[in-house]
């Protein structure tokens, strides 16, 4: 009898697990661009792009190579706009009682698919270094997990950057060489993009015509979509910035949203790429002398460390892990999430270029757009749905642990051993926003006070009960209470009148 072999738009490897243990003499493929995906969240309509021409394009692949496909678009008549729908059409079509798919990586949509009426068979996904059994080994009675620990075990089961037993260069780990600011001087390589082909440019079109108020621009999409211009994206990064990768990888510019950054991450989590296939060849530059040694392995902790890890802890924690919030907090998202419209020149830059982009890169998301919705008390659960919404690689087992977990400390530090909160001075340090900013980056209250400042002590005096007791909050705190009274007491008065306008809605 045909079964049915379900890829999912994140799911375009040919060898993935689903098609390996398929006949494609007799089974069919399905792929199904539906509302129910594009809708749940409000999606960049460059994402929504991506996506769905990377699929098509992966289709047309999977014919080439003599696979049967059952292709639904989203502008199809007959369309039932899920994928648990398109699977019962398409097996009453088919005369098709069976299922063969990869797990994947959406607690939501993994429910849909395992409750359908038909027999569904849940391969893992063999695209990760780690797999699920060996995280939970290592997981296991662990307090609080801590990637540097994962990080240096994969490195000795990988041989990774490893000199016999020891790490190569003697330290596991050189973020310390990795927080220079940059500056507009020096050069910087331009942002890797491809022209729409045919197919692409008819996926905007729809796009365009279907969510012609949908977030974010479609003006100027660049974002590879095939398996060949991925790989280009690839070898155009090895080539081109990973030697000052690391050294300027936390730094910020207006108006240079990529700087030396990857922008690897979509086509990794679409499966364009393969990820120890990456980390092979950054290891492989810097033993050629390409590459210096905090180059290399800031960007094979990325992802042999840091996507690794989420992806395990996402697994461990399960569904109820995305209703976190261990602090408390509760506010709305302020409109100009959506908007850029702010004064604030570090929160406009990034919020522009996601709108403008889908991108930005991790200490723009970390320590400016992060970083504010922890100090100013946002919901995280709404913080978590922008983040899935407005990024081009935003897949949520890779995007909630990072929101959640990293940036929100909303799981009450499972795995972030502090919160990532700053005030206005690391902003300044790593970027050069503060310089043309309406607020003053020096002044911690007051009329022209960076907001950030206020919201910082004023985030840590209200969750002083919580964190205290943490041995690397202690010296902040000591700082605080050094402060003479009534500079304390401008600077909540500060950040509540922030907050009230935020309230409102008003302008910040």
């Amino acid at each position: 009898m045909t079964r049915l072999v379900l890829v999912l738009g994140d799911q375009l490897t040919p060898d993935l697990s689903a098609l390996a243990e398929a006949d494609r003499a007799r089974d069919v493929v399905v792929m199904a661009e539906v509302a129910a995906e594009t809708e749940y969240v409000w999606h960049h309509r460059q994402k929504i792009v991506l996506f769905l021409s990377a699929m098509r394009h992966f289709a047309q692949e999977l014919e080439e190579a003599g696979w049967k496909v059952a292709y639904t678009r989203l502008d199809d008549e007959g369309n039932s706009q899920s994928i648990s729908g398109e699977l019962l059409r398409r097996a009453e079509e088919q005369g098709a009682g069976e299922v063969l798919t990869t797990l994947c990586g959406d607690w939501r949509l993994r429910t849909e698919i395992e409750d359908l009426p038909l027999s569904v068979t849940v391969l893992p996904d063999r695209r990760f270094i780690c797999d699920r059994p060996r995280f939970e080994a290592w997981a296991e009675g662990r307090k609080s997990l801590r990637m540097e620990y994962f990080y240096r075990e994969m490195r000795r089961e990988t041989g990774l950057l490893m000199d016999g037993d020891k790490p190569a260069g003697g330290e596991w780990n050189y973020d310390a060489e990795n927080r220079k600011p940059a500056s507009d001087d020096l050069f910087i390589p331009k942002p890797f993009t491809v022209s729409p082909d045919a197919v692409t440019q008819g996926v905007i079109d729809m796009i365009a015509d279907r969510y012609p108020d949908g977030y974010g621009t479609l003006d100027g999409f660049g974002w590879a979509v095939t398996r060949g211009d991925a790989e280009a994206a690839a070898v155009h990064f090895f080539a081109e910035c990973l030697r000052d990768f690391g050294t300027y990888q936390d730094a910020m510019l207006q108006g240079q949203p990529t700087l030396w950054h990857a922008v690897l991450s979509p086509y990794l989590n679409l499966g364009l790429l393969d990820p120890l296939d990456l980390c092979k060849r950054a290891a492989a530059a810097w033993e050629a002398g390409d590459a210096p040694l905090n180059a290399a392995e800031g960007f094979i902790r990325q992802i042999l460390g840091w996507r690794e890890f989420v992806r395990g802890v996402y697994d461990l924690q399960g569904p109820d892990y995305l209703t976190s919030n261990a602090l408390g907090q509760s506010r709305d998202l302020p409109e100009f999430y959506w908007t850029a419209d702010t004064e604030m020149a570090c929160m406009a830059d990034a919020l522009g270029q996601t709108r403008d982009r889908a991108y930005a890169h991790h200490i723009q998301r970390l320590m400016v757009t992060g970083n504010f919705a922890l100090l100013a008390g946002i919901d995280p659960a709404q913080v978590h749905a922008w983040y899935l919404a407005v990024y081009a690689d935003a897949v949520e087992w890779v995007e909630a642990p990072n929101t959640l977990g990293m940036s929100q400390f909303a799981d009450g530090g499972l795995f972030a051993s502090k919160p990532y909160v700053s005030s206005g001075k690391y902003i300044d340090r790593m970027s050069d926003y503060c310089s043309g900013c309406t607020y003053a980056v020096g002044q911690r209250a007051g009329d022209g006070a960076c907001p950030f400042n206020a919201l910082y002590w004023y985030f840590l005096d209200r969750q002083r009960d919580r964190m205290e007791g943490n041995p690397r909050m202690a010296m902040i705190y000591r700082t605080w209470d050094r402060m003479a009274e009534k500079d304390r007491a401008d600077a909540l008065a500060s950040a509540r009148d922030i907050l009230d306008r935020l309230d409102r809605g008003d302008p910040v």
